[in-house]
């Protein structure tokens, strides 16, 4: 049985849908899995030994001129209908990947109407799934999986299926870089932060996706001869970076769902987002969210607070989460690891 799974973007995404081709691959024995997903990201399902064929879709670079990008596009589109598929799986539910689903050949399975980010996008599948939207992200689509391709679902945790082996350094990886301003944890913690790995031995490290990142990797890494920034690096070698370190400290980002992945010791830092819906999942991982405001989670990319305006943190969701309880947090997590092994 041949399945197509898409599941464009973005990078957390992506990882979310990992466990369900892991379970698909577990309860289905006859499967033959490929996957369409946006260029940047093909690194990862790549790396998923049960998925045969990548199929890298560019939209997001398509939609800034499509009549210059056309002739990509229909190579696309060509490649895209070279295979007739037993089953087409749509994660993303919206009309970007339901648009996909409909190119290729074979019937569609995905949410429906009041699953789906966009309800819009039911009417193109045959087999339809209702979902609570409650259920965390992996949980969904492990879900989704098992009913389109009709096995039950255990309650085991997820397994990502990643697997990167790397001799492990006593280094610390530090996330700091997201879209949302509401997410970022405030510069002067991440400084208190590399100053606690020092004091213990660590070595840190960052990287950066753009130059507002790199100038606050730069700024932080000032603060401690053992830290340093990493140059610009693809998703796998981002990917042995996560894996060699001892752990990792991430605010809500797609390479903190990289490292949950990874099964790695990961401290997740939640403010303006629901880790209930997309936080890391498993016994190696611990979100500190906050839960003293009562716009938590607000879901908005900038903090409705001015600076100072409610405490001298801001965003005022991160004054629990200092640096002190996020480096303890983390070393329990490391020695934890290290006792099970």
């Amino acid at each position: 049985m041949r399945v197509l799974v898409i599941k464009t973007s973005s990078l957390g995404d992506v990882v979310h849908a990992l466990p369900a081709v892991t379970d698909a691959a577990a309860n289905r024995r006859d499967l033959h899995i490929d996957w369409v997903v946006e260029e940047a990201f093909a690194e990862i399902p790549a790396m998923h030994p049960a998925v045969e064929r990548v199929i890298p879709v560019s939209i997001r670079r398509w939609r800034d001129n499509w009549i210059e990008n056309f002739m990509e596009l229909a190579a696309f589109v060509v490649d895209l209908r070279k295979q007739r598929y037993d089953l087409i799986v749509d994660g993303q539910g919206l009309v970007k990947s339901a648009i996909i689903a409909w190119l290729a050949k074979g019937p569609v399975a995905g949410f429906d109407e009041k699953s789906a980010k966009e309800s819009v996008v039911s009417r193109f599948y045959l087999d339809r799934l209702n979902i609570t939207p409650t259920m965390h992200a992996v949980e969904r689509l492990r879900t989704l999986f098992a009913y389109s391709l009709g096995y039950e679902l255990n309650e085991s945790l997820p397994v990502f299926g990643l697997l990167c082996d790397r001799p492990q350094k006593k280094q610390l990886f530090f996330l700091h870089g997201t879209t949302w301003e509401s997410k970022l944890w405030p510069v002067e913690y991440w400084k208190q932060l590399v100053n606690l790995a020092e004091k213990n031995g660590y070595e840190v490290v960052m990287t950066y996706g753009n130059q507002v990142e790199r100038d606050r990797a730069t700024e932080i890494a000032e603060a401690s001869a053992r830290a340093r920034v990493l140059p610009p690096m693809d998703l796998s070698g981002i990917t042995e970076v996560i894996a060699e370190s001892s752990g990792v400290v991430s605010v809500d980002t797609g390479l903190g769902h990289l490292a949950n992945a990874l099964d790695k010791p990961l401290i997740a830092l939640y403010s303006a987002t629901s880790p209930e819906l997309t936080g890391p999942c498993g016994t190696n991982q611990k979100v500190i969210a906050s839960s003293s405001l009562d716009c938590v989670p607000c879901l908005r990319r900038e903090c409705q607070y001015q600076p100072g305006k409610l405490n001298e943190r801001h965003p005022p969701c991160f004054s629990g989460s200092t640096p002190q309880r996020v480096f303890e947090s983390l070393q329990a997590l490391i020695k934890a690891e290290k006792i099970v092994k």
